[in-house]
């Protein structure tokens, strides 16, 4: 095991042949969730899959599992995997590194001819963008038991099309149930998504754990009137309101230092017409910290400061609590293998929280779990000039073969 490398070249070549299916012109990839082009990436994983030999099952939410058996198959397995689906403008290693890491710890041992003790699977999770159907992470917080089965199914997107309805249109939503598969150990690899990896000069991201995440849809209601004709003092203006509001959540999130982060990312202003006063604003909030008192200072915070102004201005607010789940301490053990692996190819490593949510968080909920972290450039990503140096995505693969290995011990 000690002589065993990954394949750098090929890892990069599936990275690129992959990034093709939804390329867009600056470079980047837009492949929603159950389109089409979700539908062509899922099936070329599933060709290369079969053609070193794995068998592939499909769950009733799309997850797929790509197995590659053991000798001992009533063992539980060690899994690894992440997502193909991609924001409208993103990149071309969000997820999909995660996914194609792992086929390439398979093809490794298949081209070595190496028979494991355990089953290694890898896995891809519907939905863990969350940009078309909301909120994300669907497909394992679904398998982990977080969401109802027919809650998921009746989710729809902006257009009204249901999320079963346009699962079945791609022909991926399976037959197998969701959730109890006998997994003993799961692992994520990833790009960073933010800048620490890069400005430590660190390879290898040891990724104790993910921060909590609240998220928040708002609705402000005032009164529409004429642009011209209504007195500023008279007016019940929404967009003002809301802009207040805005604020306050960029100021809580100064507040809540270090750490924190606070985020409005979606807004919409009714009627949104030149010389109307508007009348109803809706907009989300997303709240990040590592630790849950923080986050929870932070969310009363937020409803607070919201009360106060809609009251100093005469508006209705009303605050939706969309989605929440605890800061998540990855296994101990687990991280120690990442460690180890870091330390045993002379890669340079450092220990890091997870700023953004993964579908390792929901699979630390049933099993043990560890994430590794490679940079990406400038932190940036969500964007389609995401970028990644091909050698740290191979150290980090490297780093996910032997930390696999490890703990397919029997």
């Amino acid at each position: 095991m000690d002589n065993l490398r990954i394949d750098g070249d090929r890892l990069w070549a599936s990275l690129m042949e992959m990034a093709r299916i939804g390329a867009t012109p600056k470079g980047g990839v837009c492949r929603l969730a159950l389109t089409d082009l979700d539908r062509q990436g899922r099936d070329l994983l599933i060709a290369w899959a079969k053609a070193i030999g794995c068998t592939a099952t499909v769950d009733r939410v799309g997850n797929v599992f790509v197995r590659r058996e053991g000798k001992r198959p009533d063992l539980p397995a060690v899994a690894t995997g992440s997502h193909l689906d991609t924001q409208p403008t993103g990149g071309r290693f969000d997820g999909v590194y995660g996914v194609l890491a792992g086929l390439e710890v398979l093809r490794t041992l298949h081209d070595a001819r190496i028979e494991t003790d355990r089953a290694l699977e890898v896995v891809v999770w519907t939905n863990e963008e969350g940009s078309r159907f909301s909120p994300a992470m669907m497909g394992s917080g679904a398998y982990a038991g977080v969401f109802p089965l027919d809650e998921v199914e009746g989710k729809t997107d902006v257009d009204g099309k249901r999320f079963d309805a346009e699962l079945a249109a791609i022909g991926y939503r399976g037959e197998a149930p969701v959730g109890g598969r006998n997994i003993g150990a799961y692992f994520e690899a990833h790009i960073e998504q933010g800048p620490i990896l890069e400005a430590e000069a660190k390879t290898i991201g040891v990724v104790t754990g993910a921060q909590g995440q609240r998220w928040y849809e708002i609705t402000v209601v005032g009164q529409e009137a004429h642009a011209g004709p209504t007195p500023m003092k008279r007016r019940k203006d929404a967009l003002v309101g809301a802009a207040r509001m805005i604020d306050a959540v960029n100021r809580i999130g100064l507040d809540h230092q270090p750490s924190a982060c606070a985020t409005v990312g979606f807004l919409q202003n009714f009627p949104n017409s030149r010389n109307t006063i508007p009348g109803r604003v809706f907009f989300t909030v997303d709240f990040r910290h590592p630790d849950d008192a923080r986050l929870s200072s932070m969310d009363r915070a937020l409803k607070a400061a919201c009360a106060e102004i809609a009251a100093a201005a005469g508006l209705d607010v009303e605050i939706k609590d969309f989605w929440y789940f605890p800061p998540t301490p990855f296994a101990p053990h687990l991280v120690d293998r990442v460690r180890e692996g870091a330390k045993a190819f002379g890669y340079p490593a450092m220990e890091i929280v997870s700023g953004a949510g993964h579908d390792a968080v929901y699979m630390a909920r049933v099993c043990p779990t560890a994430m590794i972290f490679v940079p990406c450039a400038d932190g940036i990503s969500h964007n389609e000039i995401e970028d990644a140096k091909p050698a740290d995505l191979t150290a980090g693969c490297n780093v996910l073969l032997r930390a696999m290995l490890e703990a397919s011990r029997a």
